[in-house]
């Protein structure tokens, strides 16, 4: 089974093309993906309308180079999956048409992506996990403690009031003035830095719900850099490192909460699940290993380029919905928000 997926809710362009192995896990055939750091990087931040326009640019031509990379026509594919939300509408627009239109061309069916839970799935392209598992997802717009019962089967144990982990480690880093993007350059600053010398708060630590909340914590780091100003490389080096390590508790804590909910309510998790751009992060790896060997559970990280955002995961939930039926017809409508659990789909509860 052949899918071409489609990505562009931010600031990534992608095409890929992926299939189903026998043994239930996805083999990427290609994965294009066209970053826009440089375009956003003067600003400091993602701007919507030049990321629109550079997925204008860009699309036609990585869809193209990902068909021919895995040596494929359109009419070989058997559906084409595009990413209708959550994201920013301009680029939804660009990504979702462009997938209707080579649907319809080619008659072939159609799959609009939940963004989530693409990134949700991941792990079952990667390592062909079963279900149930939880997944963290931790990224710049998002972070969610979830459990995956089945393909479009998701319940939320928790999730940020305020800011996501990746925000936060972006505006950190702008406060500090790091180079855009802030979180990578966070955590490169951190290696060198002292994770005990500014006794920064740890938000949410010890509630039962399992929720985030990070605007707190980056309040303090901004009081510490203003006490100590001007800072020297030094200061900067600890206030990341700091700031890292209380994300780091923040986040084992929160998952164990999400873990008793879980096992709790009947669940039996086989696995803790870490998707989105922010696991990538070292430190925070390596601290969920720790916390998966002591609560026994098994530990899925998928590869950091599949952590991003990128086309191969949003053609493997074409694969994954395809096989049950579950496309959708050419009139579905880009979605800036989309919550993940309110799609449920019980008919399919708990097939791996």
């Amino acid at each position: 089974m052949l899918v071409l997926g489609i990505e562009t809710t931010c600031d990534e362009t992608s095409a890929a093309v992926v299939r189903k192995r026998m043994d239930g896990s996805g083999e990427i055939l290609s994965n294009e993906v066209m970053s826009q750091i440089a375009e956003h990087a003067a600003y400091g931040g993602v701007v919507p309308e030049i990321a629109a326009r550079a997925h204008v640019d860009y699309l036609d031509h990585l869809i193209r180079r990902a068909l021919q990379r895995a040596n494929v026509t359109l009419e070989q594919v058997e559906a084409v999956a595009a990413s209708a939300g959550p994201g920013l509408i301009g680029g939804l627009l660009v990504g979702l048409t462009a997938g209707k239109a080579l649907a319809w061309a080619a008659k072939k069916p159609f799959v609009a992506v939940n963004h989530l839970e693409a990134h949700a799935l991941t792990a079952r392209m990667t390592d062909a996990q079963a279900f149930p598992y939880i997944v963290l997802l931790v990224s710049g717009g998002h972070t969610q403690l979830l459990e995956v019962r089945g393909v479009g089967d998701y319940r939320r144990l928790g999730s940020t009031i305020d800011d996501a982990i990746g925000e936060a480690f972006d505006k950190v880093g702008k406060l500090l003035g790091l180079p855009y993007p802030g979180g990578p350059n966070v955590e490169k600053t951190a290696v060198d830095g002292d994770p005990e010398r500014f006794a920064l708060p740890r938000p949410m630590f010890g509630r039962k719900e399992p929720d985030f909340s990070l605007s707190g914590l980056k309040t303090a780091v901004r009081n510490e850099a203003s006490k100590i100003a001007p800072l020297t490389r030094t200061d900067i080096a600890d206030l990341c490192a700091s700031f890292q390590a209380a994300v780091v508790d923040v986040i084992i804590d929160r998952t164990r909460a999400a873990l008793r909910v879980s096992r709790e309510a009947g669940s039996k998790p086989t696995a803790l699940v870490v998707a989105g751009g922010v696991a990538a992060n070292g430190a925070i790896r390596r601290a969920l290993g720790r916390f998966c060997a002591e609560a026994g559970l098994k530990l899925v990280t998928p590869p950091p380029e599949l952590c991003t955002d990128n086309g191969a995961m949003v053609a493997w939930v074409g694969i994954e919905r395809l096989e049950l039926g579950m496309t959708d017809d050419l009139t579905a409508a880009a979605r800036p928000r989309w919550p993940l659990d309110a799609q449920v789909s019980t008919r399919h509860h708990g097939k791996a």
